[in-house]
Parts: structure tokens; C-alpha cells; sequence
């Protein structure tokens, strides 16, 4: 059993984690980000944020409402903006929409001031935790699935270039996820130390 799976009550020890940069969690749409990323957080005792809801709150209007109204492009924009300005700020837990990691920026202002963490979902596991919503505009198509695995494709590729890997294999607890990921953590004292108290 590793530190973090043990509990105080079972080794006589506490455990505190020292969280040294931002932690942004990357990925397709439906691999999880949010959950795991917000259960991550509780687990670290660190802020959680999420950039689509920062955009939204800033915009007064819903990722769906942005890109009906101004586009994909300005929505990458203001992604971008609010990137940097989170990865300023205190260290935490930072959930990104799916296509943010794609942009090159992106990619090297999160590895200089964070680390990337790719939830690594198959097609499958994406396509049953998406199909029944309809709150993803990039999947607003006559074949949502074809949609959904053709930005598989191309995403995945650049998803590949994350900082780590964690490989979302179901059946998976959403608190399970997150010990998988700060047990990958761990790796890199620079980011995440773990102190005994």
C-alpha cells in the first residue's frame, strides 16, 4: 500500500502534501478532468479551478453561448488569457476544456509554470460518458461519434506531449482516479511532496 492510499488511522502517521505548481489536468471531453481534477484537490487540501467556468463567469455566457456568438477562435483567445493569468496565481488544481492543451502556447506556458497531467481515456469510455449530453458544442454534428473520434485523432497526438500520463482504465472511482494521479505525482518532488507530520 502507498503513503497515499494509507490513512492515519491504519499507520499511526498523517500525511500533508505540499503542492509546489499548478497541477493542469488535460485531456478529451469526458475523460474526467473536472471530477478527478476536483477530487484531486480535496485530496491535496489545494484551490480547484476550472478555465471554461472562469471563462464563463468573466463572460457572463456559457462555453456553448461563446462559440455560437463569437467563434471558436475568440473562445481559444480567451482560454489562453485565462491560462496564464490562473498558472499566476497560488498553486492548484487546474481543470482545462479539451482543446487547450492543443495550442502551442498553451503547452509551453503550462510546463513552465505547472505540469500537464493527461487523462488518457479510450474512445469507448469517451463516447458512453458524452453521448447524453448535449452540452458540447464541438459534438453539435449529424454524427456525434465519428465527430467525437475524429478529434481523437488529432488530439491525441499533442495529448501525448503532457508532462505525465495517467491512464483512465474502467471500472475507475472518481476518488481512485485522483489517488492514481497524486501517486504519479509524487514522482516529481518539484511538484508535489508529500510530508509526514
Amino acid at each position: 500500500m502507498s503513503e497515499i492510499e494509507q490513512t492515519g488511522a491504519e499507520t499511526g502517521q498523517t500525511h500533508r502534501f505540499v503542492l509546489k505548481k499548478t497541477i493542469v489536468m488535460i485531456g478529451m471531453m469526458g475523460a474526467g478532468k473536472t471530477a478527478v481534477g476536483r477530487a484531486l484537490a480535496q485530496l491535496l487540501d489545494v484551490p480547484f479551478l476550472d478555465s471554461d467556468h472562469e471563462i464563463e463567469e468573466a463572460a457572463n455566457m456559457s462555453v456553448p453561448e461563446i462559440f455560437a456568438r463569437d467563434g471558436e477562435a475568440f473562445f481559444r483567445a480567451r482560454e489562453s488569457e485565462v491560462i496564464n493569468r490562473l498558472l499566476g496565481g497560488q498553486a492548484c488544481v487546474l481543470s482545462t476544456g479539451g482543446g487547450a492543451f492543443l495550442a502551442e502556447a498553451n503547452r509551453a506556458a503550462i510546463s513552465a509554470r505547472g505540469v500537464s497531467v493527461w487523462l488518457d481515456a479510450d474512445i469507448e469510455l469517451l463516447w458512453n460518458r458524452v453521448k447524453h449530453r448535449d452540452t458540447r458544442p464541438l459534438l453539435r454534428t449529424p454524427d456525434p461519434k465519428a465527430t467525437l473520434s475524429a478529434l481523437y485523432e488529432t488530439r491525441v497526438p499533442e495529448y501525448a506531449k503532457a508532462d505525465m500520463t495517467v491512464p483512465c482504465a474502467p471500472p475507475v472511482a472518481i476518488e481512485q482516479m485522483a489517488r492514481r494521479v497524486a501517486e504519479v505525482l509524487v514522482s516529481r518532488p518539484d511538484v508535489l511532496e508529500v510530508v509526514n507530520d
